[in-house]
């Protein structure tokens, strides 16, 4: 039997979980309350097959490597995944960016300092890295339902996504048959957030947002954020070496079949997926 370890059983890797549960794996998590429990993370360590960490830098510092660094570069795991983040490109003010596309120049340095150490931990180790995470319960269906959805009047402004079944359609992929390695996984048309915002507005037959400057909107700092950097993420070497390609290749897939099973959250909770840095 197959074991999975999941560091932050979060959006995307409680996704994972279930995709996997009752397929003669065992699956254990780790919750960020958990984490200075130093007996059972070491003993969770050692006895995984698989292990994944979603767990965001908290300030300056990965609290999974800050803690168990030295156990994981000794972990016997055949596969070890880390949810990193797109913003780790910074802004290419617009242009087409790879795996190979330098990072550590945007906003999210902590981020960027995580992927980097990951990426020397272990053999084994394998970074996905992910622009704005959209699914069930966290779409523009549910900001436009909750009436929190905006539309900016940022012209200029461009940015890539993924729904969270591709996300773990990819992880599942790295885990069959792909190579250690870096992986951008995002669908295959980046765009304006108006766009994405105007599409769930047609869906659920609503008007559209009035256009707004970023001021007039009243975002938050993290949200206003999101809008000073501009990228088109590729995703052909998640293709090439993962055989993987999204159900889901544009964002207007992803809310028609989230808008045709099931109904959006009218909440003002719901997570806004462009800002959020949750995994």
């Amino acid at each position: 039997m197959s074991s999975l370890l999941i560091f932050g059983p979060g959006y995307t890797a409680s996704r994972l979980a279930e995709a996997i549960a009752g397929q003669n794996w065992r699956i254990e998590t780790i919750g960020r309350s958990m984490l200075d429990d130093r007996d059972a993370v070491t003993a969770a360590i050692a006895s995984a097959s698989h292990i994944l960490s979603s767990v965001p830098p908290d300030g300056a510092n990965d609290p999974v490597l800050a803690r168990y660094a030295a156990q994981l570069s000794a972990a016997p795991a055949r596969w070890i995944g880390y949810l990193s983040s797109t913003g780790v490109y910074g802004d290419s003010g617009g242009a087409w960016i790879d795996e190979a596309t330098p990072i550590g120049t945007g906003r999210r340095n902590a981020r960027a300092a995580a992927d980097s150490a990951w990426q020397i931990l272990h053999p084994a180790v394998r970074v996905f890295r992910l622009p704005g995470i959209y699914g069930a319960g966290r779409s523009a269906l549910d900001r436009v339902a909750s009436g929190k959805a905006h539309r900016l009047d940022v012209p200029k402004q461009v940015f890539s996504r993924v729904h969270v079944d591709d996300i773990v359609g990819g992880l599942l992929a790295s885990i069959d048959r792909g190579p250690p390695g870096i992986y951008n996984l995002a669908d295959d048309r980046p765009c304006h957030q108006n766009d994405v915002i105007e599409q769930a507005c047609d869906l659920l037959g609503v008007a559209w947002p009035p256009l707004q400057t970023i001021d007039e909107a009243g975002l938050s700092p993290m949200a206003r954020g999101f809008y000073t950097e501009n990228r088109r993420v590729a995703n052909g070497k998640a293709k090439r070496l993962l055989g993987w390609a999204p159900l889901y290749p544009d964002y207007a897939a992803g809310l028609r079949a989230l808008s045709a099973t099931s109904n959006p959250i009218n909440t003002s909770n719901a997570p806004n997926a462009a800002a959020s840095d949750q995994r």
